[in-house]
């Protein structure tokens, strides 16, 4: 069993960068892969990045890419998404979640076991 608490969101303008932070529970971390999602309003839930177990492997939606990065510390059993050069369009709630297994990386909701309660990020123009 993992819970996961997501912080860092908040109200920022385009062009700025915030840090969203997923607090893990458990002795495990290390034992689980690592997702962002984002859920806009009327809006079905969408990939943004993933990293795998160790970190070594990561992977990132086309419209994030270049401009964000999933990072992890398994000493904190944390799991961090650096944004930057926000737009209006990367408003909505942030999700983190976990996927048991240190094989590969996972892109989809379906494959994603555990989830946090989401932190709202609204880009304003």
């Amino acid at each position: 069993q993992v819970q996961l608490v997501e912080s860092g969101g908040g109200l920022v303008q385009a062009g700025s960068s915030l840090r969203l932070s997923c607090a893990a529970s458990g002795r495990t971390f290390s034992s689980y892969g690592m997702g962002w999602f984002r859920q806009a309003p009327g809006k079905e839930r969408e990939f943004v990045a993933a990293i795998n177990w160790s970190g070594s492997i990561t992977s990132y939606s086309d419209s994030v890419k270049g401009r964000f990065t999933v990072s992890r510390d398994n000493a904190k059993n944390t799991v961090y998404l650096d944004m930057n050069s926000l737009k209006p369009e990367d408003t909505a709630v942030y999700y983190c979640a976990a996927r048991f297994g240190r094989a590969g990386l996972a892109g989809t909701v379906q494959q994603y076991n555990y989830w946090g309660q989401g932190t709202q990020v609204t880009v304003s123009s």
